[in-house]
């Protein structure tokens, strides 16, 4: 069974963005140092056009051969006119207002977005499913998420797009490791108790 991996920046008080989804804020933590720790640990998370643009494009997947990402995740790509954005994973995009997709790379799922990952799961690989975000879906598929990686930043927000966009609910998860760097970001790795 394949693993479904929420892979999240978020700040210490757990959002994921202000208000309007926005994270941009968090950007200016990704120094040499972190950089490095993506590279090596996580390249596939980087899109495609990052490593392009940072002369990692044949950096091999480590950990993913799938990613799933909602509409305002993805919209972030489209508004910069890349229709593709992990052309070197499977895409879909969790959307209900998305009727067609705009490349060939990316499938769009309407309906029954739990089940699809479902699906996504039970495929035979070595590779796991990268959960990009938002909220909505993260929320939506919260009981199928076996693993959280979250990159926290050291910025407290106050308000804005908490991790998870869904009612109250208690899931518990086991500390694997904890990861800090000299920017004083934290990577936590969860893996789920079940």
């Amino acid at each position: 069974m394949r693993k479904l991996t929420y892979f999240i920046a978020c700040s210490i008080d757990g959002f994921i963005g202000d208000p309007g989804g926005d994270g941009t804020s968090m950007v200016r933590f990704v120094d040499e140092e972190f950089l490095a720790f993506l590279k090596a640990e996580y390249p596939e998370t980087v899109p495609t056009h990052g490593r392009r643009a940072l002369g990692v494009d044949d950096l091999p997947n480590k950990r993913f051969d799938t990613i799933i990402q909602g509409r305002g995740s993805y919209d972030l790509a489209l508004k910069e006119g890349v229709t593709s954005p992990y052309a070197h994973l499977r895409e879909y995009v969790a959307s209900r207002t998305l009727k067609e997709s705009p490349d060939p790379n990316v499938e769009i799922i309407a309906d029954d977005l739990v089940g699809k990952v479902r699906e996504l799961k039970a495929e035979d690989g070595d590779f796991g499913i990268y959960l990009c975000g938002g909220a909505q879906i993260a929320g939506e598929l919260r009981d199928e998420i076996d693993e959280l990686v979250i990159k926290t930043y050291p910025l407290v927000y106050g308000a804005g797009m908490p991790m998870f966009g869904s009612g109250f609910a208690i899931s518990e998860f086991a500390l694997e490791s904890v990861r800090t760097f000299g920017n004083d970001v934290l990577v936590r790795t969860y893996s789920r108790k079940r």
